[in-house]
């Protein structure tokens, strides 16, 4: 088939698209997409980004004339970190909204007690949860955006067994991604030769992990601490692991990484070293890579409208949303059985949390490549080198 034969069908085929969702009847019609967010309680430093995120690209997708002509209406809800709200938001969504996809779900525990309704009523969940049980068996409805909990754990391994460690101890939060991530890397730590000589878990309630570092530092064999937790805990964890004076190698998990994060470890977090979406080292990314355009491009766009840096968990809701209105744009329907079958067709989106390409088999479609490994330094990401 010739390059020109290619181009034209394509030319028709979004064409045709723009002329299904403009068809008459619907022309006047807005999409409706529905999101229900963390934005106040202790997991608001993941849903408030998230929510400036989708109505900030919201209002750019309708400035530029909506999706073939049609304006979207953006459906938010606060749920407050609170599961049984999540699930209550989840059925006014579908039952009274009507919307047609479902972009959020801040934290693992309010992306499992919301399931159940979107599968039950067929319509296409993109959610912004950490752990593997979101995708994993794969529900046909249901898709997400960041890396994996398991993901994470072998970024972290590789690094750990690169700078030549071997046993590590593990400080897991009790919270649903926590509990997830800890299984996690449990599951996976032998692939790397590495063995977890001690456990220590905290609530995502706590106010001092004083006791837990201190048992820790009682173990002789512990070369290295990993953290798989989310919320103002770990920052908790690290200002305690800073007052202790303890020198131990410190991981913490994608999890927390935001400003606000190392604001809140006052200091404790220097020389932690965690894996983090390319959204996070924007100006470091080489110009031959070709997630630059859209770091840079959303960086600039969200720091002006929220007068605050990025955060990675503003990014997952970036790429969710954005592929949902690509899902909708080349099915040319906002029929939601059109749009589940599209997302499942994406195949090479650069996004700013990394490249996605899904199938019947991973809803999510990223790979570790998605990751880059830091260290803050100086109170601020630092990437780093190979071997260091």
């Amino acid at each position: 088939m010739s390059a020109i034969w290619k181009s034209l069908r394509l030319t028709f085929s979004v064409a045709a698209s723009a002329l299904l969702l403009a068809q008459p009847g619907h022309a006047e019609q807005p999409i409706k997409i529905g999101a229900v967010l963390s934005v106040t309680g202790p997991a608001s430093f993941l849903g408030e980004p998230q929510k400036r995120t989708i109505e900030m690209l919201t209002q750019q997708v309708n400035a530029g004339g909506g999706i073939g002509g049609r304006k979207i209406e953006l459906v938010v809800y606060d749920d407050g970190g609170d599961a049984n709200a999540a699930r209550t938001f989840a059925s006014r969504l579908i039952d009274e909204d009507k919307v047609v996809a479902m972009v959020g779900g801040s934290t693992t525990g309010t992306t499992m007690a919301m399931l159940p309704a979107f599968e039950e009523a067929e319509i296409p969940f993109m959610s912004m949860a950490g752990a593997l049980q979101v995708v994993q068996p794969v529900r046909k409805w249901v898709f997400k955006t960041p890396q994996t909990d398991t993901m994470a754990c072998e970024k972290i391994f590789e690094d750990i067994k690169a700078r030549g460690f071997s046993s590590i101890a593990v400080v897991f939060g009790t919270d649903g991604f926590g509990r997830s991530m800890r299984d996690q890397c449990v599951s996976v730590a032998p692939k790397y030769n590495i063995r977890i000589v001690h456990e220590e878990s905290f609530g995502p309630k706590d106010s001092d992990m004083t006791p837990q570092l201190t048992n820790v530092r009682g173990k002789k064999d512990v070369q290295a601490i990993v953290v798989p937790g989310i919320g103002q805990t770990p920052a908790i964890l690290a200002r305690n692991y800073r007052q202790l004076g303890m020198t131990l190698p410190l991981y913490v998990s994608h999890g927390v990484a935001s400003r606000e994060f190392i604001d809140l470890s006052a200091g404790g977090a220097e020389g932690a070293r965690l894996p983090v979406p390319a959204l996070l080292v924007g100006s470091s990314l080489a110009s031959s890579d070709p997630q630059r355009a859209p770091v840079l491009a959303y960086t600039q766009a969200y720091e002006k409208a929220a007068n605050q840096p990025v955060s990675a968990f503003g990014g997952f809701m970036h790429d969710g949303f954005q592929m949902v209105v690509e899902a909708i744009r080349r099915s040319g329907s906002s029929e939601p059985a059109r749009i589940r079958d599209a997302l499942e067709a994406t195949k090479g989106f650069v996004g700013v949390n990394g490249i996605y390409s899904m199938t019947a088999r991973d809803h999510m479609g990223l790979d570790l490549t998605g990751f880059r490994m830091v260290e803050i330094k100086n109170g601020n990401w630092s990437p780093i080198v190979a071997g260091n």
